[in-house]
This record gives structure tokens, sequence and C-alpha cells, in this order.
């Protein structure tokens, strides 16, 4: 019986070192057993164990004094071989006696992802008339078979070992490919889903880089009416990059005093263009660029030079802020903060739009939508409950849309998204396209590309109706426009609790609430001469100032002829010159002929001053149609409004335009009264109705130490609504 080896190992790992050592893997254990001794593989390796007539146990043979010689020379290498066991836990005994104490550390144990492969015993499905050979066991004893240190920690055959072997380079190969492959797979799977809502109290942090700028011709004044003195340049260029925010406002109790409850916590109140007060969202997106390089170039030869003349370099703040109502979804209000340095002048100033504003002006009322481009885009806005998953396409805000599939940015797979506005292409304006990439932790797109080009040059219209270059004509500027930036994002921090959108809640206004009642209107188109205008706090009205065209027949021939033989003032400014109140007046006759007429009014009403200062005719015709002039607010009444602090407290204080009795002395007033038609070379008959328009303007230009400030507001005649206003403040620092 001492002569039979006998080995711990199962037919399994039999099999599997007969592969290795590129021999046959049928037979039985015995057969294996043999098969493999014969090719040379130690003993230690196969676990073979031979029966001590001394002791009557079987004893390892790693326990014999050659063994043990051989383990006490390892201990002194100075580090052990990584060694790979064909062991599994069932044959490991729970209790092991060791050989010899180890004197030295243990060495440090690497974990590594185990891939197993599981291999069908031959013995459980034996061959049909097969023998069964008896193959000696250790005798059952209720304990373990005792085993050695070595067995368990350096017995088995070690990496280097296996690895010099071609058979056990192809499996170890072959295992790496399909384990890599398998965790990449399983990896770089991107699960569908639907755009998180917003919660107030979130924020996430982006870079902004390759920012660019081009506006040429009419388009430079989106820049340069953010100056106090614009330059005169016919195309300007905008390189910039830096950092930014985008932000949900988390509003207090403070917020709800109107409210009988505080359901609506989160949201803040905010003002509408007629003083009335909303609950809204409130959106805040900053920007600090680090780069704001600014190049200028100048008309040459009737021409616009290639070469820029003025280039400065700078840094520039940007804060765009949006209110959008709770109830109805609408943007109430927009204003953006700037502040920037270049070539030693410091900027500042506002611009605040009750509706859809910003950076791009009125090609955000011509193109709902576009103003997207500006920061970065709110999933559920834009997506709302589509499911966002490959090949997914949908319409949203004039952007058409479309999920071409997955891409890693950094760590994280998002999915990938391209979207093209439809007006922009549809009406031959040029292209505006952002590729978002997606990550349905983030509310806002994680990275977003954009791209917009938009030109009023023939050539790109070439595809277009002949009615739809007329209304191009009509409303886009002349020249072109191009921007390009990318959003990266850096930090994402959620809020709580999600915004509701679509909810009432107490108090909420009518949207007529504030609108003037009929009575209150004047429809002086009908045979009147000019707006209605008795104000009490200036102190030369247009009533007042109309009475002086009767002594300028015969210097102001053609302004007295037309509005004694049905023309009317179209344009009316007046400024304050001390004194004196300056009037500029511009009219129109029946047959189209327009001009305009300057003078200045002192004096009271009993005993008037008129003196005449100058005259001129329009080289463009102006439409004449008293049929399309609406009904419109006296200017006296919109003047009331302005200065009611409770709605628009903003307009009255030393750096606004009113006083708490009226204008400041540096204050002009004055309207405008656009109708269907041609003027100026401008055809309105598709943008507007049967019915015209009527605007108010008032400005104030001052001095204030070292800096230049100006204020401005518009506000819509026909109903009193303030559209608006802007303030500037310029300072030489040098």
């Amino acid at each position: 019986m001492g002569d039979e080896p006998t080995t711990t190992l199962t037919v399994a790992k039999l099999k599997a070192l007969c592969v290795l050592n590129d021999l046959s893997a049928s037979g039985k254990k015995a057969e294996l057993l043999v098969r493999l001794l014969e090719a040379g593989v130690d003993k230690e390796t196969l676990g073979i164990e031979v029966f001590d007539e001394t002791t009557s146990t079987f004893v390892a043979v790693e326990d014999e004094p050659d063994a043990q010689a051989d383990e006490s020379a390892s201990d002194e290498s100075p580090a052990e071989p990584l060694m790979l066991s064909l062991e599994d836990e069932d044959t490991m005994p729970s209790t092991v006696a060791p050989a010899k104490k180890r004197t030295k550390p243990e060495p440090e144990v690497l974990e590594a992802e185990i891939l197993e492969a599981d291999l069908l015993p031959a013995e459980e499905a034996p061959s049909k008339g097969a023998e069964a050979t008896a193959v000696p066991l250790p005798a059952s004893s209720g304990e373990p078979s005792p085993r050695s240190a070595k067995s368990e920690a350096g017995g088995a055959m070690t990496l280097m070992d296996m690895v010099r072997r071609p058979q056990a380079i192809a499996v170890l190969v072959t295992l790496l490919l399909l384990g890599a492959g398998g965790y990449y797979y399983v990896n770089n799977q991107i699960e569908p889903f639907t755009a998180d809502s917003l919660r107030y109290g979130d924020e996430m942090t982006y870079m902004v880089q390759d920012g660019s700028f081009m506006a040429s011709e009419e388009y430079v004044e989106l820049v340069t009416d953010r100056l106090e003195d614009p330059p005169n340049y016919c195309k300007v260029r905008l390189s910039f990059q830096g950092s930014s925010s985008a932000s949900i406002t988390e509003g207090t109790t403070a917020e709800l005093n109107t409210q009988s409850t505080n359901d609506r916590l989160g949201a803040v109140k905010i003002q509408d263009g007629h003083g009335l007060s909303w609950l809204g969202v409130e959106s805040v997106t900053k920007m600090s660029f680090s780069k704001f390089d600014v190049s200028g170039h100048r008309p040459s030869f009737s021409q616009c030079s290639d070469i820029s003349i003025d280039t400065t370099q700078g840094q520039a703040n940007l804060n765009l802020t949006t209110w959008k109502e709770l109830r109805e979804q609408v943007v109430l209000a927009t204003e953006l903060d700037f502040t920037s340095i270049l070539s030693g002048t410091s900027y500042e100033g506002t611009a605040f739009t009750y509706g859809v504003g910003g950076l791009l002006g009125g090609l955000e009322e011509l193109s709902p939508g576009l103003g997207m481009v500006i920061s970065p885009v709110v999933l559920a806005d834009f997506f709302g409950n589509e499911y966002i998953t490959k090949d997914a396409t949908g319409l949203s805000s004039g952007w058409e849309w479309r999920v071409t599939g997955s891409e890693k940015i950094g760590s994280t797979n998002m999915w990938k998204v391209t979207a093209s506005h439809q007006d922009i292409r549809d009406f031959c304006l040029g292209y505006a396209t952002m590729t978002m990439w997606l990550d349905a932790e983030s509310p806002w797109a994680a990275r977003q590309s954009v791209d917009v080009a938009i030109s009023s040059d023939e050539a790109s219209r070439s595809s277009c109706s002949a009615w739809q270059q007329r209304g191009i004509d009509a409303v886009l500027p002349d020249g072109e426009l191009e921007l390009h930036h990318t959003f990266e994002q850096t930090t994402l921090k959620r809020g709580v609790k999600s915004i509701e959108l679509g909810k009432a809640y107490d108090n909420r206004p009518r949207s007529t609430e504030a609108e003037p009642d009929d009575d209150e209107l004047v429809n002086w188109g009908v045979d009147g001469t000019h707006l209605p205008d008795n104000s009490t706090v200036r102190q030369h009205p247009l009533d007042l100032a109309m009475a002086c065209l009767d002594g300028f027949s015969s210097v102001a021939s053609g302004a007295v002829s037309a509005l004694e033989n049905d023309g009317y003032v179209w344009r009316a400014v007046d400024t304050q010159n001390g004194s004196k109140t300056s009037w500029n007046l511009s009219w129109v006759a029946t047959d189209t002929t327009a001009g305009w007429v300057n003078f200045d009014v002192s004096g009271s009403a009993d005993d008037l001053v008129c003196e005449f200062v100058s005259k001129g005719t329009f080289d463009e015709s102006i439409t004449h149609n008293r049929d399309s002039i609406p009904k419109v607010l006296p200017m006296h009444e919109i003047e009331a409004i302005l200065m009611d602090s409770q709605r628009h407290a903003v307009l009255t204080g030393p750096s606004a335009l009113y006083t708490s009795s009226g204008p400041h002395d540096s204050t002009s007033s004055g309207y405008l009264v656009v109708v269907p038609g041609s003027g100026f070379g401008i055809d309105f008959s598709d943008l507007l109705d049967t019915s015209g328009a009527t605007t108010i303007d008032v400005r104030r230009t001052w001095d204030d130490g070292a800096k230049d400030r100006s204020f401005s507001a518009l506000v819509d005649g026909t109903d009193g609504r303030l559209i608006g206003w802007t303030s500037l403040s310029v300072e030489e620092l040098g």
C-alpha cells in the first residue's frame, strides 16, 4: 500500500494539468496521475501522498526532509514567487498544521479578479463499459489530512512555470481577451432615460472653451450698442474662454408673503412689464472670461477691411438671469449684467427685457429658441418626457434633434445628440447647430458644442422662395453673425425639491389686469397730427410745442404744409436744454414725402417763445397710413406709469430716469409710429398686421464724476407695458 501514490487533486484538475503539459486528458484518475508522473511533473504539483509505515498515516511528499530543506531555502530567498494554484476551496483543509514557523513577514498579497472556468469532471459521466479503478485515498478519520504550509503557499506551480508553456500562454491570452471584452461590453452599456426635472438649488459649473464671435455691418450694433461712444466698426471679432456656472435660485419663505401656504417654496417674486407681481423660477448663468479679446475692422474705400485696426485684450463677466412664470411657464423677464475692462476702459451695465432677451438681441424674438445656444441646455425644457435612446428624434423650440449614439466623456458614458434650428435653416437665414452630450445624472447638458452662422448674403438664400426673401430682407440686418463655443461640465450639485411647473398659486394676476380700458386709449390716427402729450412734469410737452409750427411757415413750409393737409408726426423727441426744450419732429405727407424740423421752445404757455433751428428731408419715402396707426395711451399717461415706484421702482432714483417729482434735467422723451408699408427701404408689411405699432422711449445721459452714464427705457404705447431698460457706465482707468 505504501508503494501506491495517492493525490488530493480532483480528476478535473489532473485533466487541466494534462492539457498544460500537452498530454492526453482522457482516462481515469489513476491513469491521469501516472501519465503526469511519466511526463516529469513533480510530485508537489500533483499533491501526491505516500503511506508511512511507522506512523500508519498518509504523509505529503513535501513533509519529507528533502522537501523541508527546499522550504528552508525558499524562506531565505528575498521574495517568494507568485503562485498560481489549481486548488479550489472544497479541497483545502479547514485547519492546517504548519510544517515550519515562518520568521519573515508575509509578502503583500495582490488582489485580482478571478475568471473561473467550470470543467465537467469526466468521472461524473464515465464512458460505457469502462472499468472502475480503485485509487487509494486517505482513511477517513473525521479530521482533515494534514497539509504543510508549503502545500498552501508554495507547493503549487509558479506563474512563471506555467506561462513558459505554450498551452498556458494560449489559455491565458484567451481568458484575458474574453475578460477584457466582457468588461468593456458591460461597462459601455448606457441606459435610456428621460430628463430629470430641475430642482431648486441645482448648480452646475462648467468651462467655456474655444469661444469666438464675429459680427459685421448692422450686426456690429449687438456689441457697440453696449458702448457709450461706439467706434465706427464694420466688423467685430471676439475671442473668449473662461469658467461659468448655471444655477436655480432657491427662494425663501419671504418670497411667499402673498401665499396662504408654503407649497410653492423655492419660487421667487418677479414683476412683469405692467408692474404686476408673479411667482416664477429664477435661473442664473454666470460667465467669467479670463480671455476676452476684441478686434475691430474699419471701412476702407467703401469696403470693410480684412485687417483689424483695433485689437484689445481684456477680461469680462456676464451674468444672465431669466424668470419663468410658474403656471404658464413663459419667460417673464431676462436680465443681462456685464462688466469688462478693455484697453484701460471699464464698462459696466445692465440690459433688462420683459420677455425673451439676452446676448443675441432681437434675433431671439425673430427665431424663438435660438437663445439656447448662450448657456447649457436644460434637458427637461428641451426634451420634455421624450425617451433618450439611440435614434430617438424630436422637435423642441424650433430645434430638430436626434440621438446619434453614445460616447464616453472622461469616465462617463453619455448619449450624444445633434440638433439643428429649423427656422434658421428653412428661412435661409444661415445655420444654427448644437451637439450635446447627456448624462442622466445632470439636468443640464454635460457638454455642448455650438455653431451659429447667420447671413443676409443673397447667395445663401438661393433656395428660398421670393416671398421668404422679402420677409428676410424686412427683418434680417445686413451683414453676418457667427458664434462658436463649447461648454464642458466640471461640477454638479443637486438640490432637493423638484420644480413643479404648471401649478396654480394664490393671488396670481390676470393677464389683462393692468391693461388700459378702451376709453383710456386715444385714436389720434383718425385725424390728429401727433400723439397726445399734456405732461405736467415736463416744461414744454408736445401739445404745447406744436403751437410753434404756425410761426414757421416761411422757414419750414414743407412741414407746415404736410401737417395742414392730412400729414402727421410719426417721430418726435424732446431734449432739455436748461430753460429751453428742443423738439425734433419727423413728419410725413400724404404723398409719402417725409422730412424733419428742429426748434427750441421756452417760456410759459401764456408767453411761449419759439426758435427755429433747422430742417431737412429724408431721401427714402415713408408710408402714410392713418388707418394703421393704433390707439395709444397719451405720453403723459405713460409717463405717470413709469414714475410709479410701485410698478417700476428701478426707473426712479439718482442713477435712473426720474426723480420723485419728474424727469431729471438730462432726461429726454419721444415716440415712434411704425405702420405697414415701406420706410427707409424696409417693408414692414410681413411683420405687422393691419395695425401698426407705437413705442415710447425715454433716455438720459450724464456725467457721474469720472464715469459717463446712460439709462434708457422702451414702452409699448398701446398698453403702457414696459418693454425693457438698459443702463451703462464707462470709465477711463488710465
